[in-house]
C-alpha cells in the first residue's frame, strides 16, 4: 500500500470523527426534544397560581368617583399590589419597587400597568402623587368587589403580594412585595419574550 493511500485513509478517518464530533450532539439534541419526556426545567421566581383564576370584567372606581372599564385588566400585563383602606408605607415602597421594574423593561415597558387595588375608600387626596402618572388606582366596593378581591390568594402571614394578571385577564402568578423586585423583573421578561398578546 502506498503512502497516498494510506494518507488519504487517515484523512478519511480524521474527516469522519471530525463530523461525529459535530452531530452527535445535534443528533442527542434531536432525540431528546423529538422522542423524550425530559425537558429543561425553567423555574419561576414567584409562586405560580395553579389553575389560573380568571377574574371576571366587573366595574371598578376610580380616584375621581368614576367608574373603570369592565375590561381594565385586559389588554395589557398588569401587575397587581392589594392594598386595604389605605396606601401606607410598605405600600408606597411596593409601588416604587414596581415602577423601577416597569422602567427596567425599557421597550416592553408598555406592555405592562401597574395597579393598586384597595377595598372601599383609599389613599389621601392627591394620591397618587407626581411620578405615579402611569399608576392605576382601582376600588373593589360592595359584594361584587368582594367576591373579586376574593379571587386573590392570600399572602403568607406578614407579607405583601404583587400579583400578575395576563392580558387575558388571568391571575396566575403572585411574588413577594419585599425583595422579589429581581424575581419579578426576570419573570416578567421571560413572559414577555414567550407571549404574543399583550
Amino acid at each position: 500500500m502506498t503512502d497516498a493511500a494510506t494518507r488519504r485513509r487517515a484523512g478519511r478517518r480524521t474527516f469522519l470523527m471530525l463530523a461525529l464530533l459535530f452531530l452527535v450532539p445535534f443528533a442527542a439534541a434531536a432525540w431528546l426534544y423529538y422522542f423524550s419526556a425530559w425537558r429543561p426545567a425553567v423555574a419561576p421566581h414567584g409562586e405560580l397560581i395553579d389553575p389560573p383564576r380568571q377574574l371576571p370584567a366587573i366595574a371598578l372606581s376610580l380616584p375621581d368617583g368614576g367608574m373603570a372599564s369592565p375590561d381594565v385588566l385586559r389588554g395589557s400585563w398588569s401587575l397587581v399590589y392589594l392594598a386595604g383602606r389605605s396606601c401606607a408605607e410598605s405600600c408606597t415602597k411596593a409601588l416604587a419597587e414596581l415602577a423601577r421594574v416597569r422602567l427596567a423593561l425599557a421597550k416592553d415597558a408598555t406592555r405592562v400597568q401597574r395597579v393598586l387595588l384597595h377595598a372601599g375608600e383609599c389613599c389621601s387626596p392627591g394620591f397618587p402623587g407626581p411620578g405615579d402618572e402611569d399608576l392605576l388606582v382601582l376600588g373593589a366596593t360592595g359584594a361584587e368587589g368582594e367576591a373579586f378581591l376574593a379571587l386573590f390568594p392570600p399572602a403568607p402571614y406578614g407579607m405583601d403580594s404583587i400579583y400578575v394578571v395576563d392580558p387575558l385577564g388571568n391571575l396566575m402568578m403572585r411574588h413577594a412585595a419585599a425583595g422579589g423586585a429581581q424575581g419579578l423583573l426576570k419573570d416578567l421578561e421571560r413572559l414577555l419574550r414567550l407571549s404574543s398578546i399583550g
